[in-house]
């Protein structure tokens, strides 16, 4: 029997994904616990509207990623530090504090996407990644000021 899977299955298969399975197993596990539905023509249109959907939102999202690491490039993001002997800054900058002056400029970005490979302790410039999905990646200048 053809199923279409709702979840994710262990040693079955991903959700989404049409399998084939024996009659029993298909019944009396799958759909009885709602992890499948038996796979007709109407179930299928209707995985097939529902994967177009997805798509066309991902496309969006990606779109408003795009938009926003275009932002990111004209944007410089200035952070005041105290500092002690010889410029030497107390600390290091955290993501969350680039979140905050980012989001006082108008993005709104997660601080767990801010990606900072090295430490940011120094007076200056530093350029920062911003992981905005899997396909899009911005940069942001950091700049370090007494």
């Amino acid at each position: 029997m053809k199923v279409i899977l709702l979840q994710d299955v262990k040693k079955q298969g991903k959700k989404d994904q049409i399998i084939d399975v024996s009659d029993g197993y298909a019944r009396n596990f799958l759909i009885k616990n709602g992890l499948a539905v038996a796979a007709t023509s109407t179930s299928k249109k209707i995985l097939a509207k529902e994967l177009d959907k997805r798509k066309a939102l991902e496309e969006a999202y990606i779109e408003e990623c795009k938009n926003i690491a275009e932002k990111l490039k004209n944007i410089e993001v200035i952070i005041k530090v105290k500092t002690g002997e010889q410029d030497k800054v107390f600390g290091t900058v955290s993501s969350k504090q680039i979140c905050e002056e980012l989001k006082k400029k108008g993005i709104d970005i997660d601080k767990k996407k801010i990606n900072i490979t090295a430490p940011i302790d120094s007076l200056g410039t530093h350029i920062v990644k911003a992981n905005l999905h899997k396909k899009v990646e911005g940069e942001i200048k950091v700049t370090l000021k007494k």
